[in-house]
């Protein structure tokens, strides 16, 4: 596989930890990485974003074959990842730094998303409207090694928190078996 049919998408759902587990599991994800993007400084630490007042978010920036998976696919699965009605951050985790938003990298993936959210936005599922921000992509700024694959290096807390945040519960309440918008 050539690296030029490799392609970027950039999601916000709150916590990034708990943003890599279900995106890198699948065919066509050659990579799921943390990081943080927007803001006021350039190259800024977890500490200085977790206090809400640098501008930027959490976000994974996923490099995906679109071959293998589509652009498409990924918006799906990071509806049911999110609270797409929620625009003061996401389950446990508050904050402008926590706001689930997409970012798009070019035309066609504006398109997809906006297209994706009406979907969403006329299935029923939510009865709030949906708020998600659809917005540029900026500079990603990649988060500190030990957040990176987060999961996998400390499943015991990943576990721990992802049990706390309500998150698993409120997919389970949206998506349950039905996982197709």
């Amino acid at each position: 596989m050539s690296n030029q049919s490799l392609q970027k998408a950039t999601f916000a759902g709150g916590c990034f930890w708990c943003m890599v587990k279900p995106f890198i599991e699948w065919d066509g994800i050659e990579s799921v990485t943390s990081g943080y993007m927007g803001g006021t400084i350039e190259n800024p630490t977890y500490e200085q974003v977790k206090t809400g007042e640098t501008g930027h978010t959490e976000v994974v920036e996923i490099i995906y074959d679109p071959t293998q998976f589509r652009y498409e696919q990924l918006l799906e699965l990071f509806w049911q990842q999110i609270d797409p009605t929620d625009d003061e951050g996401q389950f446990q985790d508050r904050g402008s730094n926590y706001r689930a938003m997409i970012f798009y990298h070019n035309e066609e993936q504006r398109v997809l998303a906006e297209q994706s959210k009406e979907v969403l936005a006329k299935s029923g599922k939510f009865k709030k409207p949906i708020i998600t921000p659809i917005v540029p992509a900026e500079t990603f700024y990649i988060a500190e090694d030990y957040h990176q694959d987060f999961y996998k290096k400390n499943p015991k807390e990943y576990k721990e928190d992802r049990a706390q945040s309500g998150r698993d519960e409120f997919i389970s309440s949206y998506w349950d078996e039905d996982t197709s918008m």
